[in-house]
């Protein structure tokens, strides 16, 4: 694990720490930080979060989080020792949304093959599935035309 690597997770952590335990701006949804992103110089942070929660708290949030970003800066300077602090950033980390909706694209997709399945039918006293519209009979079959 490279040095910029362990100093990003170290951000993650103290930032994370900062958000639940010392901001208490009304504006803070329920956020998670995702991810650091940290230049290889360790100059400049770029920090994901999400939120729960409709668009107008994830827009709050990210107003909660900029007005702060001097105090975190701060914090994390004092509890991490670097040369530098990183300049931080906050960017909106909107990839559990984009993943539940695929996930229910998927679902959709799912019940409309399920609604397409053969059905049961009652034949004499015994279940067959129907194979409807499947194409031409197999080659073996005395059904197949012979060219």
């Amino acid at each position: 694990m490279s040095r910029s690597n362990k100093v990003a997770e170290a951000i993650k952590k103290e930032v994370s720490l900062i958000i639940h335990d010392e901001l208490k701006d009304p504006r803070l949804g329920f956020v998670t930080i995702t991810d650091v992103e940290l230049t290889q110089d360790l100059r400049e942070a770029k920090i994901f979060f999400s939120v729960l929660g409709k668009e107008e708290e994830h827009k709050k949030t990210k107003l909660a989080l900029d007005s702060a970003l001097g105090f975190i800066r701060r914090l994390i300077g004092q509890r991490i020792r670097l040369r530098f602090v990183p300049e931080i950033t906050f960017k909106e980390d909107r990839s559990s949304e984009y993943g539940a909706r695929i996930e229910e694209l998927l679902n959709q997709i799912k019940v409309m093959e399920n609604i397409n399945e053969p059905r049961p039918s009652i034949n004499g006293g015994r279940v067959e599935l129907r194979k409807e519209g499947r194409g031409e009979p197999k080659k073996g079959s005395r059904l197949h035309k012979k060219k």
